[in-house]
């Protein structure tokens, strides 16, 4: 009788520890494979003809879609690696789509698409092709360009400057920086008039602190006769860089020119923005850890915090008792890393063993 006893409250436990267990998993991490790159607003227009066939255009929607999001996530050099892609494979990497808007006008059909992308299929394909992606991260920058006309001595800035009146005119959706151009203010005018013999060493300070950006690109563009050559100062996340260029037979007395060379400024921005970033795939570490189950709340807040961070490559439950869920991590990068990333979501844990404890 006691040993049925014992049994029965054995099997009641169980399937309680079962029934909570399943609570988590799916009203808590039915979202682990789900991660993914949301690509909005691509439109398509095209003629309403007899062979029209809305399929077709959706198609092309996806493919406009999986290139916007390697323009975002790739550099320029790796970028040609994609271009063969089929409309089969980025078809198998799509997780959901939706079509926004669809109307007729004087017989063009428009349609507007948003479509979002399995990040794991996608950085697996990426992986293939031994491309490193980066993490999808916007930035808005201050940029301070300066033209700089050796030649005929004078330097050209805010809205004497063409650089200064086009830079701006031609953004992509794609494209990661935001450019927060500096006002036409007559004191950072003459601040750098009277520091034009020395723009070198100049560090704008008195400019920067005005505009609450953490991040900033000064670009001084030295003219003379058909040469130019650029000084890049460059702060993304707090780390300085210099990048000197060099252009020859250029002149930016026209307006194709400056279009030309402001898009090769911007595409170089672009990509060293991306390399800070970076996802080295290659690299996988498991990582197990420990969260009291007590509280579904949390758990929920955590998977959802795992679930948003590029860096993670999966993640799932590999056990549970009564007082713990035990996760295993699969994690890009190094497990300092890891823990850096956590601490600014206010998370901790005792490293002290095998399995670490979130505090």
């Amino acid at each position: 009788m006691k040993f049925k006893f014992k049994y029965l409250l054995f099997k009641k436990l169980y399937i309680y520890f079962c029934f909570i267990a399943l609570i988590n998993i799916f009203f808590s991490t039915e979202n682990i494979r789900a991660k993914t790159f949301a690509v909005s607003d691509i439109e398509i227009s095209t003629p309403f003809e007899i062979n029209f066939d809305k399929n077709d255009i959706i198609d092309q929607g996806f493919i406009k879609a999986f290139n916007y999001l390697i323009l975002s996530i790739v550099q320029t050099k790796d970028q040609k690696k994609l271009k063969s892609i089929s409309l089969g494979l980025i078809k198998e990497m799509i997780e959901t789509f939706s079509i926004k808007e669809e109307k007729f006008i004087n017989e063009i059909y428009y349609l507007s698409l948003n479509v979002s992308f399995n990040k794991k299929k996608v950085f697996h394909l990426l992986e293939k092709k031994n491309i490193f992606p980066s993490i999808l991260i916007k930035k808005k920058v201050l940029l301070i360009p300066i033209i700089l006309d050796e030649y005929n001595d004078e330097i050209l800035i805010f809205s004497e400057s063409s650089f200064y009146k086009n830079w701006n005119s031609s953004i992509k959706k794609y494209h990661l920086l935001e450019y927060i151009l500096p006002s036409e203010d007559l004191e950072d005018f003459n601040l750098i008039k009277s520091n034009s013999k020395n723009l070198e060493n100049y560090d704008f300070r008195e400019i920067i602190q005005k505009y609450n950006l953490e991040d900033y690109i000064i670009t001084i563009v030295f003219k003379n006769n058909n040469q130019i050559r650029v000084l890049n100062k460059i702060k993304f996340n707090e780390k300085i860089t210099f990048k000197n260029l060099r252009f020859q037979n250029l002149t930016l007395n026209d307006e194709k020119e400056i279009k030309e060379f402001t898009n090769k400024l911007k595409t170089m921005f672009e990509n060293y923005w991306k390399v800070k970033n970076q996802i080295n795939t290659s690299v996988k570490i498991s990582l197990t850890i420990s969260i009291d189950n007590n509280n579904n709340l949390e758990i929920s807040k955590f998977e959802e915090i795992l679930d948003d961070i590029d860096l993670i490559y999966d993640f799932y439950i590999s056990k549970f008792d009564n007082k713990n869920n035990i996760y295993k991590v699969i994690f890009n990068g190094s497990p300092d890393y890891f823990l850096k990333i956590m601490k600014d979501f206010d998370y901790e844990f005792d490293t002290q063993h095998l399995v670490w404890a979130l505090k």
